[in-house]
């Protein structure tokens, strides 16, 4: 049987063969000449005319030897061609003007079931679907990535750029610097595009908001959309190929002739066809299904083909596709989300929830997830706030990348981690993430991280121990945790991270907890990268007596051995005892520590809030009912620093209904003066804080003298380096008895009783 030359010189395969190899493939399979009649045709020896056939199938992928490869060449052309040419349809092509209607019935035929099937979105825990696109729709427009970000060739020095981990600041592992365009503009610039993305990331979502866009007209008017869920085509019984199921599709919908139209639409390029999650279909229906789809793409090539997968799920290989990724949201698409998400139900919710993530970067840093963004937004439609002990937002947040995410769609993984449960998955990424945490790598070799897989797995029952297997079965399961979770991801080839540094946290503190590693802790409370374990571990402990008081006994050895903070903190303690106020000692100690912090060595503190006063009851807004703290505050700050409201400030402290020694109110009274002179001169503004030296001198000398306040501190670059970790510290026990954990109440007391004392005031403590 011949074909027609035009059908075989369409092929994908055709343009890939050498000219001679065009020339034999045509004169057999388009003419129907025989090899004898091919080699005198084309004045070439039969060896040269066998190599050149041998060329020939190997484009084709056709395998076996002698005329069995021509029989199944043919067989695979014949196939394809009465694809393209289904029974019944013309053999005449139809006008193009007729083919513009036929698009627009079709139009019209599916877009009820577009709509239904696109044209809203039910993820978690939602009570009911919400629109996607609209004046009430939740879609935020998604950007791409056109550089697979676990391609790059970069080093962990390159990943850490910009990144001191012994500094440490909260930089987003999941931020990315290579070039962002829109998801619609990258569709529009490749034909056939293969979208990549972590769990969560929203592929079906933008998948589903093509599908609307071109049904309603706003894309692609003279093409008509089909969205197909690789793994219900995959398990549709009889095993329909890829053109047979749209055809059912299409039929569904009552289009009438639906094969005979399919297939005219789908030669004239008429097909936006939409391919959502291939990394959803079952291990033993994959190979059809890939096969099924490079057919239809090669056949059909001048359709629009956008399909979805996982990264890391599989490697997958389509010549002709461009794979681009799913970058995680940024700031602005996060708070389009939100304003989108809290729209009708409470607009205004929607700026107190970006205000709420702005104080919270651990949890912000979760947002850039779409999947995680909406468990955020459903939290926060409760409460109108994020849960105070935010382990147990983590914990959730983990089970439904865990499980829940593919559950409630009803997909079934492949079992690729061997023997490990869901419990034993945890405690894997825990051990990864504590190792990894204390060693401060953030960024990891995957060759290193497979070494902690092979000696977690090595211990479990019926385990290979065999070094090859257990090398391959580490490398496995790395590539599960990467594609079905997302948790642990590839930042650059061969270099992978946790998804989120919260994550890495929040495993680091759960191995914490299982193993009572409390004293492994404690060394690190002076760092300040390990603020995030130490909140997440008191969340998750059952009664976190045992690990605060360590945290205190820790906090007081800072400074014990050094006699001049201990000095220090014996002037606190006796400035303390010397006010009169309706506060507890502790909070006029700790408002007196953070006063002179400030103002007495160069600025210890970047600004004065009163921290730690303030977590134990103090409220800076009500101080001027403390006439004492008001004052020494006032007068301090007056001496101190360049105060534009010196006037204001003296006549406060001259007006205080308290006393005030003569010779320090003359002082002040002599100060007041000199700023009322200051205010009239002609350069005010440049002079207003020029007082004359000696009258800050006296009045400094003054202070120290009747309110003992404004000493210096004499303190070299390691005093000041302890006394700044003593207080950090402090602040993050106060921090960790605050969240949302279990202490008992007398643990509390003594731990507030003692706070910022010297050595030698602590009596029949537990600190001693």
């Amino acid at each position: 049987m011949s074909l027609p030359k035009d059908f075989l010189t369409q092929l994908k395969q055709y343009s890939e063969l050498s000219n001679r190899e065009k020339a034999v493939f045509l004169e057999i399979f388009g003419n129907g000449k025989s090899r004898v009649q091919v080699a005198q045709v084309l004045n070439i020896s039969n060896s040269n005319l066998n190599s050149f056939l041998t060329g020939v199938y190997k484009k084709f992928s056709i395998c076996g030897s002698g005329p069995v490869k021509e029989s199944r060449l043919r067989e695979y052309l014949e196939k394809r061609y009465s694809q393209q040419k289904p029974s019944g349809s013309p053999t005449a092509d139809i006008a193009e003007d007729d083919i513009d209607a036929l698009v627009q019935e079709i139009r019209e035929k599916i877009k009820p079931s577009i709509k239904e099937k696109c044209g809203t979105m039910r993820v978690l825990d939602m009570p009911q679907p919400i629109e996607l696109t609209g004046e009430r729709g939740i879609y935020t427009n998604v950007n791409i990535l056109e550089k697979i970000t676990g391609r790059r060739r970069l080093d962990i020095s390159e990943l850490l750029q910009d990144s001191d981990p012994n500094d440490f600041e909260r930089f987003g592992l999941n931020k990315v610097k290579e070039k962002r365009i829109p998801g619609l503009e990258a569709v529009q610039r490749h034909n056939k595009l293969m979208v990549l993305g972590k769990p969560g990331a929203g592929k079906s979502t933008f998948l589903k908001y093509l599908a609307m866009q071109c049904i309603e007209g706003r894309y692609l008017t003279n093409r008509f959309p089909l969205f197909i869920t690789l793994k219900d085509f995959a398990e549709t019984p009889k095993q329909p190929d890829l053109w047979e199921y749209i055809a059912q599709k299409l039929a569904l919908c009552e289009v009438q002739d639906a094969s005979v139209k399919a297939g005219q639409l789908l030669r004239h390029g008429k097909v936006l066809v939409l391919l959502d999650g291939l990394d959803e279909v079952r291990e033993e229906d994959t190979k059809r299904v890939l096969r099924q789809i490079r057919d239809i793409a090669d056949q059909f090539y001048n359709n629009e083909f956008v399909i979805t997968c996982r990264i890391a799920a599989k490697e997958y290989t389509f010549e002709r596709f461009t794979e681009v990724e799913v970058a995680d949201f940024d700031e602005e698409q996060i708070a389009i989300f939100a304003q989108n998400w809290f729209r009708l139900s409470d607009p205004v919710k929607a700026e107190r929830f970006m205000h709420k993530l702005e104080d919270n970067e651990p949890i912000k840093e979760l947002a850039s997830s779409p999947l995680l963004l909406t468990l955020l937004c459903l939290v926060f439609g409760e409460s109108a706030d994020f849960p105070a002990n935010r382990s147990e937002l983590y914990k959730e947040g983990l089970d439904i990348l865990l499980k829940k995410w593919d559950a409630k769609r009803n997909i079934e993984r492949d079992q690729v981690y061997k023997n490990l449960s869901l419990h034993r998955k945890v405690d894997l990424l825990s051990q990864i993430a504590l190792t990894t945490f204390e060693q401060k790598d953030y960024f990891f070799k995957q060759k290193t991280v497979e070494t902690y897989i092979a000696d977690f797995i090595y211990n479990l029952r019926d385990a290979h121990t065999e070094p090859k297997k257990l090398e391959l079965d580490s490398e496995t399961i790395l590539k599960s945790i990467e594609a079905q979770h997302g948790l642990v991801v590839e930042r650059a080839k061969g270099i992978y991270s946790f998804s989120h540094l919260t994550f890495q946290e929040y495993f680091s503190a759960r191995e914490i907890v299982a193993n009572s590693a409390w004293n492994s802790l404690v060394k690190h409370i002076t760092e300040r990268r390990w603020r995030e374990v130490f909140l997440l571990t008191v969340g998750m402990m059952r009664k976190a007596d045992d690990l605060v008081l360590l945290m205190k006994h820790k906090i007081d050895v800072i400074i014990s051995n050094d006699e001049y903070l201990q000095a220090f903190l014996v002037k606190i303690y006796e400035k303390s005892l010397s006010i009169k106020s309706r506060l507890n000692l502790s909070i006029i100690r700790c408002f007196y520590f953070e006063h002179l912090l400030f103002f007495g060595y160069d600025y210890v503190l970047d600004s004065l809030n009163y921290n730690l006063a303030s977590v134990l009851g103090f409220n800076l807004s009500s101080m001027e009912l403390e006439e004492e703290l008001f004052l020494d505050h006032w007068l301090t700050d007056i001496i101190e620093t360049s105060n534009s409201n010196r006037h204001e400030a003296l006549t406060w402290i001259l007006e205080l209904n308290i006393y005030i020694q003569p010779e320090l109110r003359k002082a002040l009274q002599d100060l007041q003066e000199q700023v009322i002179q200051l205010e009239t001169q002609t350069n005010w503004e440049d002079g207003r804080d020029n007082l004359p030296p000696e009258s800050e001198i006296k009045l400094r000398n003054l202070a120290i003298k009747y309110r003992k306040i404004c000493y210096s501190l004499e303190l070299n670059d390691y005093q000041h380096q302890l006394l700044s970790s003593y207080y950090e510290a402090n602040n993050l026990l106060l921090d960790c008895l605050n969240s949302d954990c279990y202490v008992s109440r007398e643990v509390r007391q003594e731990i507030e009783n003692t706070l910022v004392l010297p050595i030698s005031k602590f009596k029949n403590s537990q600190f001693q």
